[in-house]
């Protein structure tokens, strides 16, 4: 499945079908992560039940902490 994710198009395995999974994925799923799903913005609770599909273009913003 080829999806963009932030501004990258690259190949994504065929089972992840869910945000909760593609978060999972990137290794963000324990992370505060704000998720834009083609201009929309994805709710939290709504992860598990929110599907990716081919050609999706996600955006996936979460905070790092620093001086």
């Amino acid at each position: 499945m080829i999806l963009q994710v932030n501004g990258k198009q690259s190949e994504h395995p065929e089972n992840i079908t869910t945000v909760s999974q593609l978060l999972s994925y990137y290794e963000l799923n324990n992370k505060v992560v704000i998720v834009e799903l083609n201009e929309n913005i994805v709710d939290k609770d709504k992860h598990d039940e929110t599907t990716v599909q081919d050609g999706d273009r996600i955006e996936l913003v979460h905070f790092v902490g620093g001086g």
